[in-house]
């Protein structure tokens, strides 16, 4: 079993030892009991607060390097072509406190139907689809953002 209590960022040089894929809700964790790939049981003791980044590295007690893979999870997908309409639906979701990814004039939730109705009646088209869902960590989190 490889016991983890470091984290060394996505910018680490080593080669990773083990893989472990967590959907969103458990990278925001910070104690977890996970199997890697190849088998291998992992448990993470860490800082709570700070989700874990896609690609990040851990080191375990042992030495050994464990890297974080985002797992595909279903997702409502949200688009429209108008930056206003694009902000409105930001806002409803923001003051719903509901995690969203955001790109340009797109955003991915969690398939919720009263909130993806919503999307459609402030103008945004909504799919469907199986994608890795990085949503925004919140402003005062310094954790994931998209630039």
């Amino acid at each position: 079993m490889l016991e983890v209590y470091e984290r060394l960022g996505t910018h680490c040089h080593e080669k990773a030892d083990s893989t472990v894929v967590l959907n969103h809700e458990q990278r925001d964790r910070g104690r977890l009991r996970l199997t890697a790939e190849d088998g291998e049981e992992v448990r993470v003791f860490l800082e709570r607060g700070k989700p874990l980044l896609v690609g990040e590295f851990l080191k375990t007690t042992c030495g050994r390097y464990v890297r974080v893979e985002g797992a595909v999870e279903a997702v409502a997908h949200a688009s429209c072509d108008h930056w206003h309409t694009f902000a409105r639906a930001c806002y409803h979701l923001g003051n719903r406190h509901t995690k969203m990814e955001v790109g340009e004039r797109w955003l991915r939730i969690k398939p919720d139907h009263v909130l993806e109705e919503m999307l459609v009646q402030l103008g945004l088209v909504v799919s469907h689809e199986d994608a890795l869902f990085i949503p925004e960590s919140g402003a005062y989190s310094h954790g994931h953002s998209h630039h």
